[in-house]
């Protein structure tokens, strides 16, 4: 039940933030979704929508259980190889997928356990905080994929990508917040060459940026006098 309620919420989260340039907070739908257990909408520095369980805390959680990361690309992202008029294969499809949700895994791991911070451990127990930070509505502009031939691709930006993450007490099952952001790789309103290093580099720009974001709330709920 709990998986096909959270496949439930990816979906619609998916289907109002396509059609959107920003994320679109203030819509009934959107609040309904991410109120549905009793979350109440606040204002988190950096986050572009988040809702947070009344009377609760981040405080006392010294170990992170970090979910498998999954990727849902954007509704309307159907490339073509460069230089061809076929689209891009499922296996690259695939690739690009799991590489992503790798970057993610690997950005987060870093930013909790950096400087003796959140061990990132398996079970669930005391002090334990269950993270599921997932990637809806990826796009990448230019995915760099094997070709026969040696075309360059430019653009001004690599694409975009939007987390879904949910911050769960591991031993109750309770969700203590629910949070969407939308990123955009930079801009830097010149032409740039693509490629698989380059599309990486922005996805872990990002990916850290989100990652930091959640050490920090982390870190700011042990700080002497917090709530």
């Amino acid at each position: 039940m709990k998986k096909r309620r959270a496949g439930l919420l990816l979906a619609v989260f998916g289907s109002v933030l396509a059609f959107t340039p920003a994320v679109a907070a203030s819509t009934a739908a959107m609040d309904e979704v991410m109120s549905y257990d009793g979350l109440v909408k606040t204002s988190v520095k950096g986050i572009d929508l988040a809702y947070v369980r009344p009377g609760s805390s981040l405080a006392g959680y010294t170990q992170v259980i970090l979910d498998p990361v999954s990727v849902s690309f954007h509704k309307d992202w159907d490339p073509k190889k460069p230089g061809s008029p076929f689209n891009i294969s499922a296996a690259d499809r695939d690739r690009i997928a799991a590489g992503v949700a790798r970057i993610v895994q690997d950005q987060f791991t870093k930013a909790l356990t950096a400087k003796g911070g959140y061990p990132i451990v398996a079970a669930p127990g005391p002090g334990v905080l269950r993270v599921k930070a997932d990637i809806i509505n990826l796009y990448v502009t230019a995915p760099d994929v094997k070709t026969s031939g040696r075309t360059r691709t430019y653009t001004r930006s690599a694409g975009q990508m939007t987390l879904v993450a949910q911050l769960v007490d591991s031993e109750s099952g309770e969700v203590i917040a629910r949070l969407i952001d939308r990123r955009e790789a930079t801009n830097g309103g010149v032409m740039t060459r693509s490629s698989s290093v380059s599309n990486a580099n922005e996805a872990q720009i990002i990916a850290s940026r989100w990652a930091r974001t959640l050490r920090s709330a982390l870190d700011s709920a042990e700080a002497p006098g917090a709530q």
